[in-house]
């Protein structure tokens, strides 16, 4: 199939962001077409800052046309957020008490939320979260906390100042034991009876006991002495076992089912030197070999392969391989594992291609689907029974999207012509918001918001289809059929306090009597039952990434035709979407395929039994009975390519709350219904004075000059987190000041001229810029202090809950070359931590072993020796001085020099971080321009260019 070819596309189609006279973004410009021949048409969005130059307002490019802001926020004199207004999640207030701690907060939906700590005198510690829905009379306690003391047992065990106790929103979970990390080794879950929402009324943890089901389910970890996981014993007493190579990285995976022997899940795994995994071998003999592009590091292929045996070759199960634009946009994806076809004087090959717009969203994709596969809905396809499947099951189809300006996606077209499989899925979307459903007759964009509640959560899944959603805003049921006369079948959820799904019951009504299907969602294992003595235990096992892996155990009511305790071995494409099952023979299961944006085009499987056992599909997600699939914290409906509920995330994808990945389904992936997956910055230090403040605020200031979203900064404890913060006031006060001498200044210059902005300017319009620049970026100075959020870790418990391998940390301070420690001053005279002090911190702070990414933001932190300029020569002179010791005239013992970074990393690594990657930087004074690019000099005075030099360790 032929590559469309982007370059033209995309000519002349900048993006823009523009600035105020304070600096700040009021605009962001995209140029827009879908097709070379078209115009290109400008798309707006608008910002407005209040007088403190907090956010207050945001309209899209469509609702500007409407005058209809999407947000309104209404901040306090610390630039926090209390009162948010959005036309798709509706309107919401959260208070914080003068400890900054959650107090009050009101949805959208009427739902009062309060919590309660303790008394200053304590530790100040959440005790309960009570909630109170519009129509409740009282407040229901949702959330309880009990916290251990300092008996001689609660310490052998690691518990004092542990939560051990905690009543949430779906039951009970119980802290029994806790490693020195802070990582939990023994653990119960309790679950609530029945399906009224949570209510620990009173204070007798007695009466509490009988609201909750008599069952305990047990959870039991060990750890090494890092905290890397090494056994866990689920529920049901299976035991899995892990392995890891010196660079703390999964070597192998073993699986012990209650009362068996232990069996190998994962044998082997091979990384590259960068960390990249190159291959697996699994349990079942398959080996996956992963192929990287030399250049860019993306995923070029994904091959698994049967090995071959003495009287058979090797047989390739699946093979994909892709092709990427510049950017890293999929433009096609092939697998050469599986031969083309001819049906109907057609070429139907194992093929997809894709085409993007000049925003890169999709706009048109090819690939294959089964004949005779209809309309895309909720329903899944038919299976094809068995395998292989014939040739003629399959045929090409085409599909074009279509967007409105505000990124909502609006129709697919979809062609098949050689299976007559042609018709065209549209969507009505509100005119004064981006909440739409599927059209149907009658229904105009001005009734669509009557389809959603408050909040922006959706009421209808289909026409006659109830939803209902609790008072967090989580789906609570889903009504698939409704009956004028008798029960109607539904299927109900529980979540726990983390927003995850804990149970999911699905009933349905045959000759009068309901057909109840549980699933009880816990550590590693899930608990299905059909209520008609058929009890399966799904054990999920760690795998490493490339594959997930499930054993299905029947407890009872084993399946005729099926073999207990059967390996599923799921192997994923570039987003994690299960296309190839295998058995733990290496032998094929099933095949699925997707269509971009979600739903299955091509299924086929050995047996129609064995296809009813899967429940992981696109995107390595759980597809429920009703055709959603659940993400974690919102579920998405694939056949028409959105969200089900508003981003519960806020504005950190766009101001659209509906809209998948930006509608680059092949590029980006959501991991939990948040947001695409993206890595998260923090700023970190240990150190606080005038200086650190200064340089923290100068980086949030690029950053935001630059559109981009400022970074949350993580000190180690309230008082270092109090301390910064008066620190970063007293820096504001003191660009208050600089500004107001700089419009008292010019105020005066233009009294004694007479002369007006505009013929200053006019007369001597360089100097005009350069100080109105100055004075732009004083004003903004000041108006971000309220904006940056200063977390205490011991607080919060930050460092601990950090995604090791989605997020970053970058850590200020000034440095020099060749030293291992940062100090708190430029001259260096005050505080300063060492490169081991540091590691230690981080160790005892709770940083996870597993981390890996952090980067140093002070002066020469790659640096050996200070470069003399940026010629490549010198510059690796700097670093590794080494290549010329005869240019060398030092007293010291150069020779034993580290720059700041290998030193840390250094550290680290003896502190058990066997992964992690440490980034320092050459030159001298960092900051950001405009553009994102690290700007750095050799020597202090020297011109500043722009420059990537970063060094890994």
């Amino acid at each position: 199939m032929a590559i469309f070819n982007s370059s033209a596309l995309h000519a002349s189609t900048p993006s823009l962001v523009v600035l105020c006279s304070r600096g700040l973004p009021v605009g962001e410009l995209a140029c827009y077409r879908a097709q070379t021949t078209e115009a290109v048409e400008l798309r707006i969005t608008r910002h407005r800052h209040d007088t403190r130059g907090n956010l207050a307002q945001s309209l899209d490019p469509r609702l500007a046309e409407t005058a209809i802001p999407n947000f309104r926020w209404h901040s306090d004199l610390a630039g926090r957020t209390l009162y948010t207004e959005s036309v798709d999640a509706g309107s919401s207030v959260a208070l914080p008490d003068v400890a900054g701690r959650p107090l009050l907060a009101v949805s959208a939906t009427g739902v009062s939320q309060a919590c309660f700590h303790e008394a200053p005198s304590l530790p100040g510690r959440l005790l309960v979260v009570t909630e109170q829905g519009a129509g409740e009379a009282l407040p229901r306690a949702a959330e309880r906390y009990r916290w251990a003391g300092l008996s001689p047992v609660e310490k052998n065990r690691n518990l004092a100042g542990q939560c051990v106790r905690h009543y949430d929103t779906a039951g009970l979970i119980e802290l029994q034991n806790v490693a020195l990390s802070g990582s939990a080794l023994a653990q119960i879950r309790r679950v609530l009876v029945g399906e009224d929402e949570a209510d620990w009324a009173g204070d007798d943890e007695q009466a509490w006991q009988t609201t909750l089901e008599p069952e305990r389910y047990v959870t039991l970890r060990t750890l090494d002495a890092t905290g890397i996981q090494l056994t866990l014993t689920d529920a049901r007493g299976h035991q899995q076992r892990q392995a890891y190579d010196v660079a703390g990285q999964l070597q192998g995976s073993w699986l012990t089912l209650q009362g068996q022997v232990e069996q190998v899940i994962v044998a082997f795994l091979r990384f590259s030197p960068s960390g990249h995994k190159q291959q697996e071998v699994h349990g079942n003999g398959v080996i996956t070999d992963y192929r990287l592009d030399p250049m860019t590091q993306r995923l070029t292929g994904i091959r698994v392969q049967r090995p071959g045996t003495r009287t058979s070759a090797a047989t390739t199960l699946q093979d994909l391989r892709y092709r990427y634009d510049p950017v890293g946009n999929v433009q096609s994806v092939r697998n050469d594992a599986e031969a083309t076809r001819f049906w109907r004087n057609q070429k139907v090959a194992a093929e997809s291609t894709f085409t993007y717009d000049s925003l890169y969203q999709l706009v048109q994709a090819t690939g294959r689907e089964m004949v005779g596969r209809g309309a895309q809905g909720p329903q899944l396809p038919d299976v094809l029974v068995p395998l292989p499947t014939d040739e003629s099951a399959l045929t090409n189809y085409t599909r074009r999207y279509s967007y409105d300006r505000a990124g909502n996606l609006t129709q697919i077209q979809h062609s098949a012509p050689a299976s007559n499989n042609v018709y065209t899925t549209r969507m009505t979307v509100s005119n004064r918001s981006n909440r739409a459903v599927l059209a149907r007759e009658g229904l105009l964009p001005e009734q669509v918001d009557e389809l959603f509640d408050a909040g922006g959560h959706q009421l209808e899944l289909l026409a006659g289809q109830d939803l209902r959603w609790n008072a967090r805003g989580e789906l609570a049921q889903v009504k698939p059929i409704e009956r004028e006369a008798g029960v109607d079948d539904r299927e109900w959820y529980r979540y726990g306090s983390d927003g995850m799904r804990l149970l999911k019951v699905s009933e349905q009504q045959a000759a009068d009597v309901t057909h109840a299907q549980r699933v009880l969602y816990l550590d590693a294992l899930e608990l299905r039952d059909t209520g008609e003595d058929t009890r399966l235990q799904v054990i999920k096992v760690a795998a490493g990434g490339g594959a997930e892996v499930q054993v299905l155990h029947w407890a009872s009511g084993l399946p005729a035709g099926l073999d207990n305790d059967q390996v599923r071995y799921s192997y994923h494409n570039l987003i994690g979407s299960s296309g190839l099952e295998l058995d733990g023979q290496g032998t094929v299961i099933s095949r699925e395929e997707y269509y971009p944006f979600g739903g299955t085009s091509v299924w086929a499987a050995r047996s129609q039994i064995e296809a009813d056992c899967k429940t992981l599909r696109y995107s390595g997600k759980e597809r429920d009975a009703t055709g959603l699939y659940y993400y974690g914290y919102r579920y998405y409906q694939p056949w028409v390519g959105r969200w089900l509920s508003v981003d519960p995330a806020g504005t950190v994808d766009g101001l659209n709350l509906y809209r998948m990945v930006r509608n680059n389904p092949l590029k980006l992936y959501d991991p939990d219904g948040m947001s695409p997956i993206e890595k998260v910055g923090y700023i970190y230090t240990s150190l606080t004075s005038g200086d650190i403040a200064s340089l923290i605020s100068g980086y949030a200031l690029t950053r935001y000059q630059a559109g981009k979203a400022m970074r949350s900064v993580i000190v180690n404890d309230d008082d270092a987190k109090a301390e910064l913060q008066e620190l970063m006031r007293a820096h504001a006060e003191k660009m208050r000041s600089i500004l107001e001498a700089h419009e008292r200044e010019k105020n005066d210059y233009m009294r004694e001229t007479g002369l007006s902005l505009e013929q200053i300017r006019a007369e001597n319009p360089r100097q005009f810029d350069e100080l109105n620049q100055q004075s732009v970026a004083l004003a903004m100075e000041v108006e971000l202090v309220g904006k940056l959020e200063v977390l205490s870790n011991d607080k919060t418990g930050v460092l601990r809950s950090l995604d090791s391998g989605g997020s970053k940390i970058y850590i200020v301070g000034h440095g020099a070359a060749g030293m291992d420690s940062i100090a708190d001053s430029i001259d260096g005279v005050g505080k300063t931590v060492s490169a081991g002090e540091l590691a230690k911190v981080l160790h005892s702070q709770g940083l996870p072993r597993e981390y890996q990414d952090i980067r140093v933001l002070a002066c020469n932190s790659a640096d050996v020796l200070a470069p003399s300029s940026f010629a490549p020569r010198a510059l690796q002179r700097a670093f590794d001085p080494r290549i010329d010791v005869s240019a060398l005239t030092l007293d010291v013992g150069w020779e034993q020099l580290r720059s700041f970074a290998q030193s840390l990393s250094h550290a680290l690594w003896w502190e058990g971080y066997l992964s992690l990657k440490v980034t320092g930087y050459q030159g001298a004074g960092v900051i950001r321009n405009i553009e994102g690019f690290n700007q750095r000099r050799a020597l202090y005075g020297m011109k500043q260019q722009s420059s990537q030099l970063a060094r890994k360790f």
